[in-house]
């Protein structure tokens, strides 16, 4: 994404252009999510995690080639970006519940917070390699780079997958499931999200998260060339400082060995890195901007674990997938926040929208973690424990 960002950048010189990669690259969320998680429920997961990958490979490969024979708009990189949002809206429901499945209620915080270590190491690398390459080989240098590192990413991935299934799943779609059966399986799904109040709470906070607070990561391409005014090796450094701080974040969440207070850290890391944007929007001077990313990535490391966490804690076992489904459609305010921001760049700036994006977004998610306060409270196992529902009365799960 940093790759295609400056692409679209140096080409149109368009917030809101750049705004649109953002867009792209998450809309699947919004309208695949929920059917994502309904795989992850019927099908084997780890086939599932395959297939996206490699559709991953080849939207990147075939974007590679365009780039080398000089043969691409700028929109094509909308085209490059949606396929992976498509693997990654599929994807995402089934990797969380395979976390759960191999490590259990017990361990599912570590094994959560070990799946973030590796997310936000490719997120710190990423970027830094990605400026690096355009600054030194260009736009169509670099993504061919980056296409070798996910063929061989993939190549190891398919030979995991070919090692022995120890997980007991389903491997297809029982039979006779109709279009009706699997419209009310996805009904289900949402109606039954919201009997309870604590998975409510990780629901509206992921909108407005993602709404206001994630489409910084386009933006950022933008202020460095037009406020920090640096090149694309100093662009990338700055991209992944956030990395670096998520990472921080999830390995001090991995090495906790037992935790009671999962919407704690879901929420005040939440607000961490809110505060941290709006301060970041008011820099104008490349070191301080670089450490506020890093003090944003910590407070996303709590936000990005404890999201799925909490819903495999308090789900029902058979309906992790479809509950995982509903926050992937949550995620997919992001691409609306993109359109936003883009749009509101162009009128005003970039800092500033990003400021009027975090004094937003603080103050709805400090409303929501008020208003539904079961967030705040002591998280237990659905098997061993009453969740509060809407309401606060206690229902079993």
């Amino acid at each position: 994404m940093t790759t295609l960002s400056w692409f679209v950048l140096d080409q149109t010189g368009s917030p809101f252009s750049v705004g649109l990669v953002g867009f792209f690259g998450m809309v699947p969320f919004l309208f695949l999510g929920i059917f994502g998680g309904f795989l992850a429920d019927k099908l084997d997961r780890k086939k599932l995690i395959v297939v996206t990958q490699f559709l991953n490979l080849v939207a990147a490969v075939i974007m590679s080639l365009l780039l080398l024979y000089g043969s691409v708009e700028y929109w094509y990189a909308y085209i490059a970006i949606i396929v992976p949002g498509l693997g990654w809206s599929l994807d995402m429901p089934s990797r969380r519940s395979l976390i759960m499945d191999m490590m259990g209620s017990r361990g599912i915080t570590n094994g959560v917070a070990l799946d973030s270590v590796g997310m936000h190491v490719s997120k710190m690398v990423g970027p830094a390699v990605a400026g690096a390459m355009i600054a030194f080989v260009g736009v169509d240098g670099s993504y061919v780079v980056l296409t070798s590192f996910m063929t061989v990413g993939c190549l190891l991935i398919l030979k995991v997958s070919q090692s022995k299934n120890r997980i007991d799943v389903s491997t297809e779609i029982e039979d006779q499931k109709g279009l009706s059966q699997i419209y009310s399986n996805l009904v289900d799904g949402f109606k039954y999200v919201f009997t309870s109040q604590t998975i409510s709470a990780v629901i509206v906070i992921t909108i407005f998260m993602n709404l206001l607070l994630f489409p910084y990561m386009q933006m950022v391409t933008v202020v460095s060339k037009e406020v920090l005014n640096v090149g694309p090796l100093l662009m990338g450094i700055l991209m992944a400082s956030d990395g670096m701080g998520a990472l921080i974040g999830s390995i001090g969440i991995a090495s906790q060995d037992r935790m009671k207070y999962h919407g704690r850290i879901y929420l005040y890391g939440s607000l961490l890195s809110l505060g941290a944007l709006f301060v970041f929007s008011s820099s104008s001077i490349y070191f301080i901007s670089l450490v506020l990313l890093l003090f944003l990535g910590i407070g996303t490391s709590g936000f990005g674990t404890m999201q799925s966490t909490i819903v495999l804690l308090v789900s029902k076992p058979e309906l992790r997938g479809r509950a995982l489904g509903v926050v992937t459609i949550a995620i997919g305010a992001g691409p609306i926040g993109s359109l936003i921001i883009g749009a509101v760049s162009e009128w005003i700036g970039s800092s500033s929208a990003l400021m009027i994006n975090s004094v937003l977004g603080f103050i709805l998610v400090a409303a929501s973690g008020f208003l539904m306060p079961s967030i705040r409270g002591q998280i237990l196992p659905a098997t061993v424990s009453n969740q509060p529902t809407r309401s606060g009365s206690v229902t079993k799960v």
